[in-house]
């Protein structure tokens, strides 16, 4: 047994166990910090705290009667720590703190730290910088103002003065760059910047109006709980989010960020609140967290048409770790927006709980030729009460034209510069309970099929017939209801299926049209008995 290093910050650390283990272990390990025991868990992501700055540590784990297993850490320096409430920020709930907590972000020094002590603290939108550290300690609540009119709009885009070509982008919303509420945390080109601790960022969505008539603009369109916009080397770490008016975190066009041991949590019939929506960014790590919201728990992204082809930025190079990803529409999902492309994306030691889908993959024509998707690996996963484990879908009706005839015709359409593609991917070694409409549908298009799938050692077990409920997998005109089916599968130019074992589907034989080459190697499709 050993555990690695994955965040060093002022005043805590964050590690991961290493083993083959979904999320946690039926084991509970004891964390040691010099020598004295810290906790007991059974998570695989475990973050240790109330450590001091510039200081060495050892931190140690013992799983049960083995030897302990340490390494030896030193915390980030600190310039100076401000706290909020030498500022005026009262934290009662009431009076609205947002002044003093600005001010004190303002005055906060190169690598020094803003301290939000316990207490409830009123506030609107909050705007971070480089090289500093925020500090949400245990029992304090960063609570969003209910009234929109107190929240700063930020331009989607702003043209240069003199060179109408130049464009500067400050929000987006749903991959286009349209005027957006600030988010209550919002960083603009920061870097070296952590937000940390064991307090709660509260959007207060449900005591505002945020979630009605969501899809209707009202002075601008609603906030995101947490904005990185075009930043470098963030990282957040224990923090719990909750009630977000929109998505709740969103790294926008940045690079090098790291989300560790966080909760987010948002109720199951709020509209439009993804948990995670990383879009047009590289080098995004997502470790030790839980996920439960009203849509997609993570949607990963790229933007729309426009912003591909005057601000094109492809994200690559995601890792998803040890999460646990509960509720929601899809647990994992590439799409809609993604007109930018999506490349190199891993996500494994998973546990998807409960969501509409697992692996859901979205998009449509119109998304554009840079719209790739590719790389896209699924490991070592572990799906309960998934009802559609994995889909597939390049006819996603989103957008005012999503029901016109060019994005639903099943006929050949040009391929131009609208046209998107899938590349490859892959879902292995994954344990499935409680599967309802399919194990897999993939629908690519006639004129540009899905490149490779491929399905290796999965068991699949399906509900009792008479408790499914016949459902459309993939969201596209003219789509029927599935229930109790195996693979339903058209226009895809390589097809691998190995050592999947399915108990308890209806049908006999697998849906497969337009497939260039197969290979269904150990595919075991048991019906259920009588």
């Amino acid at each position: 047994m050993d555990f690695a290093i994955v965040g060093i910050f002022k005043r805590s650390v964050t590690i991961e166990r290493k083993n083959d283990e979904r999320f946690e272990t039926a084991l509970e390990c004891t964390v040691f910090v010099e020598g004295k025991e810290f906790c007991r868990t059974k998570r695989n992501v475990i973050t240790v705290d109330g450590l001091e700055p510039g200081r060495e540590y050892e931190i140690a784990i013992r799983e049960g009667d083995a030897a302990p297993v340490s390494h030896t850490i030193r915390t980030e320096e600190e310039s100076f720590l401000l706290n909020v409430r030498s500022f005026g920020a009262c934290g009662d709930g009431k009076k609205n703190d947002t002044s003093a907590l600005q001010a004190a972000i303002a005055c906060c020094p190169v690598f020094g730290t803003v301290y939000v002590p316990a207490g409830t603290y009123l506030t609107g939108p909050l705007f971070l910088k480089s090289r500093m550290s925020l500090w949400i300690d245990e029992g304090a609540v960063l609570l969003g103002d209910t009234d929109r009119t107190h929240y700063p709009v930020l331009p989607g885009m702003t043209r240069g003065l003199y060179d109408n070509e130049k464009e500067y982008n400050l929000s987006s919303w749903e991959g286009n760059p349209l005027d957006s509420f600030a988010s209550l945390i919002t960083a603009l080109d920061a870097e070296e910047l952590s937000i940390i601790g064991r307090g709660t960022i509260d959007g207060n969505a449900q005591n505002a109006d945020w979630w009605q008539e969501p899809k209707k603009k009202r002075i601008a369109w609603r906030p995101k709980l947490v904005s990185l916009i075009r930043c470098r080397k963030v990282r957040m770490q224990g923090l719990t989010l909750t009630n977000s008016a929109c998505w709740c975190v969103h790294p926008y066009y940045s690079e090098q960020v790291d989300f560790l041991d966080l909760t987010i949590r948002n109720p199951s019939d709020s509209p439009n609140t993804d948990g995670f929506d990383p879009e047009s960014c590289e080098g995004v790590r997502m470790l030790g967290s839980t996920i439960s919201v009203g849509d997609d728990c993570v949607a990963i992204k790229s933007g729309k048409l426009y912003m591909a082809r005057f601000h094109y930025k492809e994200t690559k190079n995601v890792v998803i770790r040890n999460c646990r990803l509960e509720r929601g529409h899809g647990s994992v999902t590439v799409g809609s927006e993604v007109a930018g492309g999506v490349r190199n994306v891993h996500v494994s030691q998973c546990i998807f709980s409960g969501t509409d889908r697992g692996v859901r993959i979205k998009t449509r024509r119109g998304r554009g030729e840079r719209s790739f998707l590719t790389e896209l690996t699924f490991e070592n996963i572990t799906m309960d009460h998934v009802h559609m484990p994995v889909t597939i879908n390049m006819f996603y009706f989103c957008d005012p034209d999503g029901h016109t005839e060019y994005v639903q015709s099943q006929e050949k359409m040009p391929v131009d510069y609208r046209t998107p593609h899938i590349g490859s991917i892959t879902v292995r070694n994954a344990e499935l309970s409680g599967v309802d409409a399919s194990l897999l549908c993939a629908f690519g298009l006639p004129e540009a099929p899905v490149e490779r799938i491929v399905l290796e050692d999965i068991r699949a077990s399906y509900l009792e017939e008479g408790k499914r409920t016949p459902q459309c997998p993939i969201m596209m005109d003219d789509f029927p209801k599935l229930s109790g089916r195996s693979l339903y599968i058209k226009n895809v130019e390589v097809l691998e299926v190995k050592d999947v074992i399915l108990d308890g589907l209806s049908e006999e034989a697998p849906y497969l049209e337009g497939i260039g080459e197969q290979q269904l190697e150990g595919f075991l499709r048991r019906m259920p008995e009588g």
